[in-house]
């Protein structure tokens, strides 16, 4: 199993920036992805933004050139740098571990923008 830790979220202006942050322990295996999710009130849980163990990276289109994803390997973690933050943005956002058939998930961090 894989526990994961997030921290970062809070109350901010449009326009404004946040980081967060997730901590994975555990099981980690050396072949994954770590990820960012969110979730509005009355919508689905939807991708932000994953990155992979190579490197590689994968952004939802509405977060495109705002967000920005990144892994420390050696500590385990994950951040994403949010800027030019918009009210539609607003949402609880969950950290996400993948590798094979073991998915855990983090216990999510409230991301409010007010205008």
């Amino acid at each position: 199993q894989v526990q994961l830790v997030e921290s970062g979220g809070g109350l901010v202006q449009s326009g404004g920036s946040l980081r967060l942050s997730c901590v994975a322990s555990g099981s980690i295996f050396s072949i994954n992805y770590m990820g960012w999710y969110r979730q509005a009130p009355g919508s689905q849980r939807e991708m932000v933004a994953i990155m992979y163990s190579t490197g590689i990276t994968r952004y939802a289109d509405s977060v495109k050139d705002r967000f920005t994803i990144s892994r420390d390997n050696a500590k385990n973690t994950v951040y994403l740098q949010m800027n030019t933050l918009k009210l539609d943005d607003t949402a609880v956002y969950y950290c996400n571990y993948h590798s094979g058939k073991l998915d855990s998930w983090g216990q999510g961090t409230q991301v409010t923008v007010s205008s």
